[in-house]
């Protein structure tokens, strides 16, 4: 359940609704499986999986300290392109020869929605649960996203749920890329933030024009010329206050984080009499410690742009 990657959006208005309203909502939108002929499905289920009796009602909502933890999942037939195309090609040139006559673009498109229908109630499945969870006192959602689309299809599914979702990404009042470079070119980041051994380097007038370093020091005497020829730091790894190991992007996205081994152990120095407990106690120490991660992630930007929405 800990986190591993961390996309951030700011409520712009507060987030005022109860755990029982939100598991209310939720109910009306659960995940249900793929039928025989749908491609993919989307819906929220409980944040922790265990077997639940026919009459009890699935929990989607776990809170914790104030802390409100959702969980979607997603499912999608696995019908690979290189199956379908060669199924379409076969049926293209039988009725090529059959009817003496050429297939052409619209009709192959046709075929391969024919395969498609056949194909689908025989494809495996492959599944992947996405976690978020609302801080109403900190005004923020947190989701546990790889990628923006992911997010972006979290909250979209959210948004439908409740009606409306009125959030944005954090816009700093500094520009992070900025930020980022002067702490690289003076080897210094703001406390308690301290760099680590990997970061990204673009040109600002190229995008394909990318240096990435990692494991290397960074105040070596290339990386250093490379700040002084004009690029830009758009990926920094970093240390935050000996708890969290993680790299931030240019977008105030968060990869790759890795908490500190003794916050693990702190969140099992109790015993857990079951999965639903040590989901709780695993959920209420990094809850806190991304509450005190953002504020100290904003401050060091020079705090969040309240009108400037990206």
């Amino acid at each position: 359940m800990w986190f591993k990657n961390l996309r951030i959006f700011r409520f712009t208005k507060p987030f005022d609704m109860s755990a029982e309203e939100l598991q209310t909502h939720l109910a009306d939108k659960p995940f249900n499986p793929c039928g025989r002929q749908d491609l993919t499905k989307y819906g929220w289920v409980p944040p922790i999986e265990q077997a639940q009796a026919a009459d009890q009602e699935p929990q989607f909502v776990h809170a914790c300290n104030g802390f409100l933890m959702l969980c979607a999942k997603r499912e999608d037939k696995v019908i690979p392109a290189s199956v379908v195309k060669e199924a379409v090609l076969e049926r293209s040139q039988h009725i090529e020869q059959k009817e003496a006559r050429k297939v052409f673009k619209k009709e192959r498109d046709q075929l391969k929605d024919d395969v498609m229908l056949e194909l689908l109630p025989r494809a495996f499945s492959k599944s992947q649960r996405v976690y978020g969870y609302i801080s109403p006192k900190d005004n923020l959602l947190l989701i546990d996203a790889s990628s923006a689309s992911k997010a972006e299809q979290f909250m979209s599914h959210l948004r439908d749920t409740l009606g409306s979702l009125p959030v944005i990404p954090p816009a700093s009042k500094q520009v992070p890329t900025d930020v980022m470079t002067h702490w690289l070119a003076e080897q210094n980041a703001h406390p308690p933030f301290l760099l680590e051994r990997e970061c990204e380097l673009s040109n600002p007038t190229d995008s394909a024009n990318v240096i990435r370093c990692k494991a290397q020091d960074l105040d070596a005497d290339e990386v250093q010329s490379m700040l002084e020829s004009g690029k830009r730091c758009t990926k920094l790894a970093v240390n935050w206050n000996d708890s969290l190991h993680c790299v931030i992007e240019e977008d105030l996205s968060i990869k790759r984080m890795k908490f500190d081994d003794q916050l693990i152990e702190q969140a099992h120095e109790t015993d857990a009499e079951s999965k639903a407990q040590q989901f709780d106690q695993d959920f209420a120490v990094m809850s806190l410690e991304l509450s005190k991660f953002c504020k100290d992630l904003f401050k060091a930007f020079g705090g969040l742009e309240k009108t400037r929405v990206v």
